[in-house]
């Protein structure tokens, strides 16, 4: 009997290895959208799932003040950007697995879970595109430290759903609509055209899991007969360390439902 939906986010936080966890990843997302393009409604169950996900020996996790500093113009510095990335990607598919079982006792309609499961098997295919890359350039994924502080966001909202959509697809991930065109850029200079496309890809995706952020927030607002823009500056200041830093790639979070008006005053230190 195939586990439900809930519990299949509980494995794949559970398991350490990052290839073994995305192919994890991948394969319940295929199975749950398999049922889907069915007409089905697979159950998605309750989940105990873990306060920190599994996580490999490698990479050393370090403070932020700690990941040493590389210039992007040099090998090394590129190899370093990428890593941070499927470092990223890495806690992005957690992420996604982690708002399903965490999440899985809140009355949410069904589209909640497509999203979020097509979103986890996105991120999947980035954290894989990026060890490719870094393979191809003589490295791999735990090579170098890493960022220890990417798992905060889902501690500090571990009980609160509205929270959690306010600050990880609304503010993390649309971070990485802002820096990401730079990033291309570094590797179109450099002529590295598998990074270039990787990040591309990357890029052109996680324009979606932003909406998913944006879209499942405002119809729990409605629910709630809450201001949006006003919930969401209220939660990003609770849960949130820190102001917003411009530049804001307008574009695509406009793209993605975020206007201006959501990001802007949180420019300004509290």
């Amino acid at each position: 009997m195939t586990a439900a939906l809930a519990e299949q986010a509980e494995a794949v936080l559970r398991c350490a290895d990052g290839r073994e966890k995305t192919a994890l990843s991948r394969e319940f997302a295929a199975r749950w959208q398999a049922a889907r393009a069915r007409g089905e409604t697979p159950p998605v169950g309750r989940a105990d799932p873990p306060d920190h996900p599994a996580r490999p020996a490698r990479p050393e996790l370090l403070s932020p003040r700690e990941v040493p500093r590389r210039r992007p113009g040099t090998p090394e510095g590129r190899i370093a950007l990428l890593h941070a990335v499927a470092h990223i990607e890495l806690n992005a598919v957690d992420l996604h697995w982690d708002i399903i079982a965490r999440f899985s006792h809140v009355r949410l309609p069904m589209g909640f879970f497509d999203d979020w499961v097509k979103a986890a098997d996105e991120e999947s295919k980035h954290f894989n595109l990026m060890c490719d890359c870094l393979e191809a350039m003589g490295s791999h994924y735990g090579a170098l430290p890493a960022h220890a502080g990417m798992w905060r966001a889902a501690q500090d909202t571990a009980e609160d759903l509205m929270g959690r959509l306010a600050v990880v697809p609304m503010v993390l991930e649309a971070r990485g609509l802002d820096v990401t065109p730079g990033m291309i850029e570094i590797f179109r200079k450099a002529g590295e055209s598998d990074a270039v496309a990787a990040l591309e890809t990357i890029y052109a995706e996680e324009v979606s899991h932003v909406a998913y952020g944006s879209k499942w927030f405002h119809f729990l607002c409605g629910r709630e007969d809450v201001d949006p823009k006003d919930r969401f500056h209220a939660l990003v200041r609770r849960y949130f360390h820190g102001a917003l830093k411009p530049p804001f790639n307008e574009e695509k979070r406009a793209e993605a439902g975020i206007p201006p008006d959501f990001y802007w005053p949180l420019t300004e230190p509290q």
